[in-house]
């Protein structure tokens, strides 16, 4: 009998060692999943901020071909 026990107390303990690495096994893939989030997001961000920039650059531009539309139109009404 004593043997028995010996055997599923082992048993136990090493069903208890498989559980808790899973359990540690999950929670690292989860904190790495949540590091590569950040990342991701990081450099979305940055996308997002160059994208704005070339907006603004675009609208800028456009102002500029509007001011100079209207110059051309002006001095060609001036000439007729």
């Amino acid at each position: 009998m004593p043997f028995n026990v010996q055997r599923g107390d082992r048993l136990a303990a090493d069903l208890q060692v498989v559980i808790l690495s899973i359990i540690i096994g999950t929670l690292a893939a989860i904190v790495y999943s949540l590091r590569i989030l950040v990342l991701m997001e990081r450099r979305i961000a940055r996308i997002d901020e160059n994208l704005y920039r070339i907006a603004k650059r675009i609208v800028r531009e456009e102002f500029k071909i509007e001011k100079e539309e209207r110059q051309i139109a002006a001095t060609l009404k001036r000439k007729k």
